[in-house]
This record gives structure tokens, sequence and C-alpha cells, in this order.
């Protein structure tokens, strides 16, 4: 009696030996991504976590105030209009404007760039920065590289163009 009890005990331990492993494959099974796009990670220029360099830039008050309407009128008509440009051009993922705040923060940009530099490039083609009616504070920044995708969506959602 003591040799069956001994044998039952074993092949229970085996049994949930074996269970445990297996458990233990289904849930890591289960954590790996089955949608993984190759294609489009590397379309947008993806590394192993979905991630990319970007480049974060905070616009503020710049230190030159342009008391003429029509000049500063026509200085943001350009900043918009480059904003379009950067954006067609897959170089500009965000942008948009701050609410008053005690910062002098105005908007954000981040620019589909990798480097500093590259960004500086881009920025000196906005009016309003050359002008120094804004200034841009530049960040490095890690994201999604997805981010770009949600333009395409925007452009599907907005009713009337800024």
């Amino acid at each position: 009696m003591r040799l069956l009890s001994f044998i039952f005990l074993l092949l229970d331990m085996k049994f949930l030996t074996i269970l445990f492993i297996l458990l233990s494959l289904s849930v890591n099974a289960q954590s790996e991504k089955t949608t993984y796009n190759q294609r489009l990670a590397d379309s947008l220029g993806a590394d192993d976590y979905g991630m990319k360099a970007y480049i974060l830039v905070i616009l503020k008050t710049g230190p030159k105030v342009i008391a003429n309407k029509a000049v500063s009128d026509s200085l943001f008509r350009g900043h918009l209009d480059n904003i379009g440009r950067l954006a067609r051009e897959g170089k500009l993922t965000v942008a948009g404007p701050l609410k008053k705040n005690e910062k002098t923060y105005r908007g954000i940009f981040i620019l589909n760039v990798s480097t500093v530099e590259e960004a500086k490039k881009l920025l000196e083609t906005d009016p309003v920065i050359k002008e120094q009616v804004l200034e841009a504070e530049i960040f490095q920044w890690y994201g999604s590289a997805a981010l770009p995708m949600y333009l395409k969506t925007h452009d599907s959602i907005q009713k009337k163009k800024i």
C-alpha cells in the first residue's frame, strides 16, 4: 500500500510539473505579439520596441515684438504655411498651440528627425522663429514610431483648415 501511495505521489508530482511547464509556455506565448508587421515597422523607422528618436520643440515668446499688425499677421500666416509644408514632407509629426501659461510657452512641435542639427535647419524655415517672435527650446525625445500615422487620420476628421 505504501508503494502504491508513493507511485501516485510521484505521478502527481510529474503531472504537476508538466502542467506548470505547459502553463508557463502558454503565458509566455500570450505575451509575444502576433500582430507585428515588419514592413510597417521598417517603413516607420521603428526599433524592436516600436519606438524611434524625434526632436521635441517647445516654442516660447521671443524677444522681438512686431507692432505692425499686417506684418505680424503675415509672419504667422507664413508660420502656419511652414507647418503645413513640413507636415506634407513628413518632417513634422505634431504641432499645436499651448494655452496661456506663466512660462510664455506658445506651442510644440515634434519633428520627425533624429538630430538637433536637422531640427535647427528646419526651424530656420519658420518666419516667426527666424524673426525671433518665437524662440525654440529643443529636446531629443523617444516615442512611438507610429506617431506620424495620426496625421492621416486627422485629415479625415478635420472639417475646416487652419
